[in-house]
């Protein structure tokens, strides 16, 4: 599957001195990303993951475990890491960053500049679930309650139809993941989190120091799981000083 079936470029950058790949929550889309062009330094360039099951990936598979996903978004990815990359992962989108420089590093790639983990507990403090096994009113019932799900998506049936499917397949993909030890990551590593994130505790968050012989920092802001939406100017500042001298301007 091409490139462009996994990946989104709002705004392609043919002399970008680094890009930044950005990974959704379960059943999130390119849009929780959209608007970062915009705040990013003109030099970096946004490569935003389209898993399927969304957008125009309606009638495309989910696949079978979460390594199934990271393969075919490696795929995609390779052939843009002729220059400087870091990762940017929300909530799910966390674990898929983190096995996703795994993988790639596996096949000889470059490794990031950075990882950033947002919204996520560290490998070993994984929680399997079944919220993948609700029904659809309480499915929606939880995703009302994590915010981030636009409430007329939830409220309306012939919408719910398009949507369910890929957060319910997500939630399975995440739900039965099983990490494994991979060794240490050689990039730093940035874990973020929200606050008020029930979601997760710190001392789960801070657990990604773990997993890097390089260095790593634990921010939080104010929100919830979703703080990023509510401050993505602060998030971008955040994001911005980590890969300060990676040909980027700082803040």
């Amino acid at each position: 599957m091409t490139a462009e079936r996994w990946l989104r470029r709002p705004h392609p950058l043919p002399n970008a001195a680094l890009r930044l790949v950005c990974l959704p929550h379960a059943g999130g889309s390119t849009g929780l990303y959209r608007e970062w062009s915009a705040l990013l330094p003109p030099r970096v360039e946004l490569l935003l993951a389209c898993p399927p099951g969304r957008e125009d990936r309606l009638d495309d598979p989910i696949p079978a475990d979460l390594p199934g996903l990271v393969s075919g978004l490696a795929t995609a990815v390779a052939p843009l890491l002729d220059r400087p990359w870091a990762v940017f992962g929300h909530s799910m989108g966390a674990a898929v960053g983190h096995e996703l420089v795994s993988h790639l590093l596996r096949q000889g790639h470059p490794a990031p500049v950075h990882l950033f983990v947002s919204a996520r507990e560290a490998p070993q403090h994984h929680r399997r679930g079944t919220i993948h096994l609700l029904d659809d009113n309480a499915l929606c019932a939880e995703l009302a309650r994590l915010g981030g799900t636009d409430a007329a998506l939830l409220a309306m049936p012939e919408l719910r139809q398009l949507v369910l499917p890929a957060i319910r397949g997500d939630y399975r993909l995440i739900e039965n993941y099983d990490p494994q030890p991979v060794g240490l990551l050689p990039c730093p590593v940035t874990a973020l989190i929200g606050a008020d994130d029930t979601e997760l505790t710190a001392e789960e968050a801070d657990g990604w120091r773990d997993w890097t012989s390089a260095p790593f920092e634990l921010l939080t802001f104010p929100g919830g799981h979703f703080y990023l939406s509510e401050r993505p100017r602060e998030v971008i500042a955040a994001i911005r000083r980590q890969l300060a001298g990676n040909a980027i301007a700082p803040p």
